[in-house]
C-alpha cells in the first residue's frame, strides 16, 4: 500500500478514495469553457447543465490530492490513454462520491507504468454514473537510462 506518499508509488492493489462532492456550475462551466464545449447543456441555464464525459479526469486529481499528499513524485507523470464509460446523465447538484483502485503497475521498455480504474457513483441513488480506466507513464525515461 503506497498511498499516503506521492502518486509515483502507487501500486497495484492500492485504494483511492472515496472523496465525496457536489457538482457545481462553476466547474461544469469552466471546465467546459477551457475545453471549448459549448453545447449549452455544458454552458448554458443552471437548470439544464450536465457534466461533460470528460470532466472525470477532475476526479483523478481528487483521489491523488487525497491519497498522495506529497504529489507528483520525483519523475513527471504522463497520461497517455484513458476509457470512459457514462451510464447516466450527471447533473449539477448532484452529490457525487469517487473511489478509485489501482488494478496493474508494470514496466515495458524500462518505463513504469499504473492502471487506474475510477468508479463515480450518485450518492443519492446509489448508481454508478461513470466508470474510468486511466493508464499513465510514471517514470518516463528512455530505455537506455532506466537499464
Amino acid at each position: 500500500m503506497a498511498t499516503g506518499g506521492v502518486v509515483s508509488d502507487l501500486d497495484k492493489g492500492d485504494v483511492l478514495g472515496p472523496v465525496e462532492y457536489t457538482l457545481s456550475p462553476f466547474v461544469v462551466r469552466e471546465y467546459s469553457h477551457a475545453v471549448e464545449m459549448h453545447h449549452p447543456c455544458f454552458q448554458g441555464r443552471e437548470g439544464d447543465l450536465v457534466m461533460p464525459p470528460t470532466l472525470i479526469h477532475l476526479d483523478k486529481l481528487r483521489l491523488y490530492k487525497d491519497a498522495c499528499p506529497g504529489g507528483t513524485g520525483p519523475s513527471a507523470r504522463i497520461h497517455f490513454e484513458y476509457d470512459v464509460e457514462v451510464f447516466e446523465p450527471v447533473r449539477v447538484g448532484d452529490r457525487l462520491s469517487v473511489r478509485g483502485d489501482i488494478t496493474d503497475r508494470y514496466q515495458k521498455n524500462g518505463r513504469d507504468y499504473v492502471v487506474l480504474q475510477m468508479e463515480l457513483t450518485n450518492v443519492a441513488t446509489g448508481r454508478l454514473v461513470v466508470r474510468y480506466v486511466d493508464r499513465v507513464i510514471l517514470a518516463y525515461r528512455s530505455a537506455e537510462k532506466a537499464a
